[in-house]
């Protein structure tokens, strides 16, 4: 029969869903009753010392007033010999404490990788999926089964976030939810909120969505996968490209953006907007991704961030200054770092190199900007203009995607038709020259008769 504790035994790590308690009232051993002793032993991690009490009749499953267990505790403090122990003698795999946390969910919470394992490799449970629903009915449209994922040879693509993996018969891009996110409200409400734009886009230049999991854990998102990778390791393998390049590209990325801006009902701003997040197809267009801290301008047409931004949350290096200083914004933001990205192209290195990517928002708010080093002519037909003009310090004064569009195909225009003019023309000269070669070098050409050149 169960045994049950009259008294609360407070342990230095609680249960991963317990409230915060505000001091650590832990007790003793030695004048406590055996039961109690087993959980204070399971804290410490003395294997001789629960092997006696078990020996001598101690329950393994004995439960104290918040109807933790032995195996609870050991998992919280991520004592492997202890757990194995426990449940070699008998110990429940998935006891559920007043919270309805399992020693395989503390395990996870405080990221204690041999534990984990160990219990899994008994059977334990993995938690429930903050998304799971009661009724099957209510399974989202988009729901895939994790069985259909296949990881085999799996590699981490693009930033590490993203990994290979077969889902029928098609290689895919799938993110996988870091176990934390069980345990992080405001981590669940950004997946929530990344899985209700991604069912809403649908263009060429923005990654494809194609479901994800979202009814067990690890909770997952699945994209289509490109091959070629993103622009940040292209740009790292090729440095500054030619003018008709980076603009071709800028025309990729600002019709993505312009879909998103100008998507209906409901604009969506990026705000993560740099080359990692930028990714090459088969054919060498660019796409948009990765959109998991983007925002949805509802009812208002400005957000603002819950908490000032630190560098740990996106890429510093091509934020725009008033989400730095924590202001309100809006779309002009994802224009800020789209002229960044444009210059970075042509100028073959990312803003404020030398600088640490801490250091760099400061320089935008000091209304300091990266260098023009390349040769004027590159940035001809009004280039320079409109990367000044998308950084410009007042955002209103930004043009929009749209505008941009306009400009970059013009300047795209002009750069082609001087390009194929310069290849044209020689071509030419090349054909005349072997002409008169032929003719005046060869007696016999054309109908056989000798030409006299008197």
């Amino acid at each position: 029969m169960e045994s049950k504790s009259t008294g609360r035994f407070s342990l230095g790590r609680q249960s991963s869903l317990a409230p915060e308690r505000r001091s650590d009232d832990r007790e003793l051993p030695g004048t406590v009753e055996p039961p109690i002793r087993l959980m204070y032993l399971a804290n410490e991690g003395d294997v001789t010392g629960i092997e006696e009490l078990l020996d001598s009749g101690t329950d393994v499953n004995f439960r104290e007033i918040d109807g933790r267990t032995a195996l609870h505790v050991a998992a919280c403090q991520g004592r492997a010999e202890v757990v194995e122990l426990l449940l070699k003698r008998g110990a429940e795999v998935d006891p559920t404490d007043r919270w309805g946390s399992t020693p395989l969910a503390d395990a996870i919470y405080y990221k204690n990788t041999d534990v984990i394992k160990l219990l899994e490799k008994h059977g334990a449970k993995p938690p429930m999926a903050p998304m799971h629903v009661q009724n099957a009915r209510e399974v989202p449209e988009y729901e895939i089964g994790p069985k259909e994922l296949d990881f085999t040879n799996s590699v981490d693509i693009t930033k590490g976030t993203f990994r290979i993996a077969l889902w029928r018969g098609t290689q895919v891009a799938v993110k996988k939810l870091g176990e934390d996110v069980l345990t992080d409200e405001d981590k669940v409400r950004a997946f929530r909120d990344e899985l209700a734009l991604l069912q809403k886009i649908r263009h060429p230049n923005v990654v494809q969505f194609l479901g994800a999991v979202t009814q067990s854990t690890p909770m997952m998102i699945v994209t289509e996968y490109l091959p070629k990778g993103d622009l940040r390791a292209f740009l790292k393998r090729k440095g500054a490209l030619s003018p008709t390049l980076a603009v071709k590209f800028a025309l990729d990325i600002a019709r993505g953006m312009n879909y998103l801006h100008e998507h209906k009902p409901e604009a969506i701003i990026h705000r993560d907007l740099e080359p990692s997040n930028i990714l090459r197809d088969d054919s060498g267009h660019l796409k948009v991704a990765d959109f998991d801290v983007s925002k949805i301008l509802k009812l208002t047409k400005t957000v603002k961030e819950d908490r000032p931004l630190t560098c740990q949350d996106t890429s510093c290096r091509y934020v725009a200054p008033e989400v730095f200083l924590n202001k309100e914004y809006d779309t002009k933001v994802d224009v800020f770092s789209f002229a960044l990205i444009l210059q970075e192209m042509i100028e073959g290195q990312p803003p404020f190199s030398t600088k640490h990517e801490d250091e760099v928002p400061k320089y935008y708010a000091a209304k300091e900007r990266p260098s023009f080093r390349a040769p004027m002519k590159i940035y001809s037909h009004g280039l320079k203009e409109l990367i000044e003009e998308c950084w410009n310090e007042n955002p209103a004064r930004r043009p929009t995607f749209k505008q941009i569009i306009d400009r970059l195909s013009s300047i795209y225009s002009h750069l082609y038709q001087k390009k194929r003019w310069k290849v044209k023309p020689l071509k030419c000269f090349q054909n005349l020259e072997a002409f008169f070669r032929k003719d005046h070098s060869d007696p016999s050409s054309r109908d056989g008769t000798s030409h006299s050149t008197t």
